[in-house]
């Protein structure tokens, strides 16, 4: 049976009518490119290119204070959260073109609540290091996702988003420095008119001037009590914190391996999967489904994270993927509670990203689940990796 006729008739006995299969179909296509993934693949991966530089910020944020250097180097941070800033022609100039900020009158600078409590870390994931910066408070943690996402808009950031990860972010302090090398190696080439020609030739090789960074608040993840989840409040800032950053970890694993990262019910799975089971050694269902807002299924719960995914999908729809997600998550704690241990954590996740919720959530899951997890074991057999226990 082809995947797309199996995914049809579990929809419909979920009680997909032809409209709601239609548009389910769509909403839960696995975007996840896993038939290319040619081992053998050696874990962690090797870091990205601007990870050397976010190291020199480190190790001098150290001695001058993480929001201090950071100031220095990222434009947004010199301007303030102020609606329209975007389109003002000092802020276009500086975050577009480069262009100094010293006679600005517009950068007055980011106000953080608390910046000596910023932090930066270089953390090691399966996908490689990765800079992250861990808020003092929720304040700052919103302030900073406006400036460095949403061009310093205040834009609203939902009381169940604790994290974000931060792609193609053109980084003008490493342009800088690549213009400092480049001037250095070509003394004779040292115009603006030069280095504008040179600018044209940098502008493809992406690589060399986007970074890619975490940020993270230290709050109850997805904005659960610590009471909801039956732990002491300190025990669960910290369990919180670890989810959160392996729940991003995760996205960028499937981005660095299979070229996705979603706002999607399948990608939340696998990255709260990952991030519990890190945090506690196993997963639980039911704290996943209290993160969703699905812990009295089939009643939901407004301000659960399920709704930040939603997109455009009709009631009908937005009801039958809220009973998949629950079937979802039930039918992969059975399943791994199944497995001996200890897990390789590289082959769970390339196995989770092979199918898709449909799958997950029907009743044969057990079935597709070995034979995908089997499959996965096999051809990774060359997956080494460093770090495969998991707690």
């Amino acid at each position: 049976m082809e995947k797309q006729e199996l995914r049809t008739r579990i929809l419909k006995a979920y009680g997909a009518n032809n409209s709601d299969t239609e548009e389910l179909l769509a909403y839960n296509e696995n975007a996840f490119n896993t038939a290319n993934l040619e081992p053998p693949i050696t874990f962690p991966l090797a870091p990205e290119p601007h990870v050397a530089t976010w190291e020199n910020y480190r190790a001098e944020a150290t001695e001058r204070g993480t929001f201090e250097t950071l100031k220095k180097r990222l434009i947004q941070l010199q301007f303030p959260i102020q609606a329209g800033i975007s389109q003002t022609e000092a802020y276009r100039g500086a975050t577009r073109r480069g262009v100094p900020v010293d006679s600005m009158a517009e950068a007055t600078g980011l106000v953080l609540t608390q910046p000596e409590r910023l932090q930066l870390i270089i953390h090691q994931s399966l996908a490689g290091t990765i800079p992250v910066l861990i808020a003092g408070n929720r304040e700052d943690f919103v302030l900073l996702v406006q400036a460095l996402t949403t061009r310093n808009e205040p834009k609203p950031v939902p009381a169940s988003m604790g994290a974000c990860m931060v792609a193609g972010f053109n980084n003008w302090d490493r342009i800088r420095q690549y213009r400092q090398e480049w001037e250095a190696n070509h003394p004779d080439h040292t115009s603006e008119a030069s280095w504008m020609a040179e600018f044209k030739q940098l502008i493809p090789k992406k690589e060399l001037y986007q970074d890619r960074f975490m940020i993270l608040s230290q709050g109850p993840y997805s904005d659960v009590s610590a009471q909801d989840i039956g732990v002491n409040v300190a025990e669960w800032l910290r369990l919180s914190l670890v989810i959160r950053l392996e729940h991003e970890c995760t996205h960028y694993f499937t981005r660095r391996l299979f070229n996705s990262m979603r706002n999607n019910p399948l990608d939340e799975l696998i990255a709260d999967y990952r991030g519990i089971v890190d945090a506690i050694g196993y997963y639980r269902a039911d704290w996943f489904l209290r993160f969703m807002g699905l812990e009295s299924f089939p009643n939901y719960r407004q301000g659960g994270r399920l709704q930040n995914y939603r997109g455009s999908l009709s009631p009908g729809s937005f009801k039958i993927l809220q009973s998949l997600v629950v079937s979802a998550a039930r039918n992969l704690e059975a399943f791994e509670r199944q497995l001996l241990k200890p897990i390789n954590p590289a082959a769970m996740l390339t196995t989770l990203c092979c199918l898709t919720l449909e799958e997950l959530a029907c009743d044969a899951v057990d079935t597709y689940l070995s034979e995908a997890f089997q499959l996965e074991k096999t051809k990774n057999s060359q997956l080494r990796s460093k770090n495969t226990s998991i707690r």
